[in-house]
Parts: C-alpha cells; structure tokens; sequence
C-alpha cells in the first residue's frame, strides 16, 4: 500500500515562509513526476508545482519566484519551499505523485496539510 504522508503546514503571517513535506511510502518501482496542488475552501483542486524524475520543474504562475519545489529521490520525499506567503496562498495543500508499479502509471494523494497565512 502505497501511502504520501504531509507535514509542515499551519499558520504563517503574510510574508512569511513554510516548507511543506511529503514522505512517501510503500514499494514501487520509481516515482515520475511529483506535484503539489491546493485546494481552497469551495473551490476546485489547483496545481502548484510539479517537478519531474529528472528535476524539471513548473510552476504556476501565481507562484512563481516565491515558491520552490524540490525533491529527494533518496528519501522518496517532495518538499515545496514557500516564501513571501500571501493570504491568497491559505488552503490545503495536496502532494501528488505518479509512481510505477510493474510497467503500471498510477496516481496517489496525500491526506493534505493546512497552510493559514494571516494579514
């Protein structure tokens, strides 16, 4: 059972800074692209970042310069560096990745981890 375990959300003041966590777990063959969404309060689910096997990331452009997203093949693990955080950034933030099992492509969420910028 393939299982993304979130940390490092909770409530930062407007221009401040979290790093977000996702912990991987459970066997797979190797992880393709890794990706971060948010989903704010009645509205629908919206990519962040992505980041491929070989380090090619995205952005939205909402984002862009302020956030950075990373990962740690080692460790399974993707992390998203936010800076300079506005309260338009407070949501739930989802990690997402897309991992091979045999010659299989399947997709996992986490639970999600709270990130709540104040004014």
């Amino acid at each position: 059972q393939v299982q993304l375990v979130e940390s490092g959300g909770g409530l930062v003041q407007a221009g401040g800074s979290l790093r977000l966590s996702c912990a991987t777990s459970g066997f797979f063959f190797s992880i393709n692209t890794m990706a971060w969404y948010l989903q704010a309060p009645g509205k629908q689910r919206e990519l962040v970042a992505t980041i491929t096997s070989g380090g090619s990331t995205n952005y939205a452009d909402s984002v862009k310069g302020r956030f950075t997203i990373s990962r740690d093949n080692t460790k399974n693990t993707v992390y998203l560096q936010m800076n300079s955080l506005k309260p338009e950034d407070a949501a739930v933030y989802y990690c997402h990745i897309e991992a091979y099992r045999h010659t299989q492509l399947y997709d996992y969420w986490g639970q999600g981890t709270q990130v709540t910028v104040s004014s």
